[in-house]
């Protein structure tokens, strides 16, 4: 978990009774053994309190909102938390939703949306090619980390244009 502040917290997950299925394939990639997570991990049950008790009523932001959403979902049940207490948002949404939020003295409107889908693009163009490290907490710090450039990049945007206007409106 990252949070707005850029506070965060990581929780390795012992698994519970119930989760007997197991993927090699995922193990390389995350580089975590299940009897690693057996041996170290920490109560799902605990996780799960923690969790709603830190997240429910925020903006809880994932790149893949439908795969991560399972795994939210599998965890919770298994905690005994009903499902809906905490949903996933998609994280390029809410760095469109930044950039508008940052762009709002960019008149007309659509161009006002041209423009923040242009900085979300060139943002995410600029981040194109890192290697995720397919671990929960450094792969949220990447995601805080790309909405804060929207955020920036988008402002400096904003004021490019507020500038621009300004001049052009000047009489010779």
């Amino acid at each position: 978990m990252v949070f707005e502040d850029g506070s965060s917290e990581s929780h390795l997950i012992k698994p519970a009774p119930e989760w007997t299925d197991w993927d090699r394939a995922a193990q390389a990639i995350h580089g975590i053994e299940r009897r690693v997570l057996e041996e170290t991990g920490e109560d799902h049950d605990i996780v799960a309190a923690r969790m709603v008790e830190a997240l429910a009523g925020h903006d809880l932001l994932a790149s893949a909102p439908s795969w991560d959403g399972k795994w939210l979902s599998t965890l919770l049940r298994a905690g005994g938390k009903p499902r809906r207490v905490l949903r996933l948002r998609d994280s390029d949404e809410a760095q469109l939703e930044a950039a508008r939020a940052c762009l709002t003295g960019v008149e007309p409107a659509a161009a006002r949306e041209a423009l923040a889908r242009e900085v979300v693009g060139a943002v995410s163009q600029r981040r194109n090619g890192r290697v995720p490290d397919h671990r929960a907490l450094a792969d949220a710090i990447e995601e805080r980390e790309q909405w804060l450039e929207v955020q920036a990049e988008a402002s400096r945007r904003a004021a490019l244009w507020a500038y621009t206007t300004v001049e052009s409106a000047r009489p010779d």
